[in-house]
């Protein structure tokens, strides 16, 4: 084989490296992305629960226009829903700060590790008549 031939295949071999690994960084950005959208459709949900809570008698286990029974803790989280909603295949749903008369805060943490190490955590400030969710890395 001649110089250039064997320049040709190194040339080649390296072409196919770099595309590997920027298909690879693609592929997981891909997934943090993916488990973003997935963990703020299950936080919406949640803050669904979080409204009927706030719009149910006390009577019937409530808040009666409040936020206040929903602690942060298990038993805070069960009054919205079950343990296998609470920890997916999304991620782990919990509440950050305990509900108030006016609002609640929820936070999720998801499942596919970013670059740095971390992985992907959001919140949702639930309020009566609304829901926002924020993106915190």
């Amino acid at each position: 084989m001649g110089n250039q031939q064997i320049l040709l295949i190194i040339l080649g071999m390296i072409i196919v490296g770099i595309s590997i690994s920027v298909a690879i960084i693609l592929v997981n950005e891909n997934a943090v992305t993916s488990n973003k959208d997935a963990l703020a459709a299950d936080l919406l949900n949640i803050s669904v629960k979080a409204q009927q809570y706030y719009n149910t008698p006390a009577s019937m286990a409530g808040g009666a226009h409040t936020y206040i029974g929903l602690t942060a803790n298990a038993a805070g989280m069960a009054r919205l829903v079950s343990t296998e909603l609470s920890n997916n295949g999304n991620g782990v749903y919990s509440i950050r700060t305990a509900g108030t008369v006016s609002q609640v805060v929820l936070e999720a943490v998801g499942n596919a590790e970013m670059s740095d190490g971390t992985y992907p955590t959001l919140s949702c400030i639930v309020r009566p008549g609304n829901a926002t969710v924020l993106i915190e890395n």
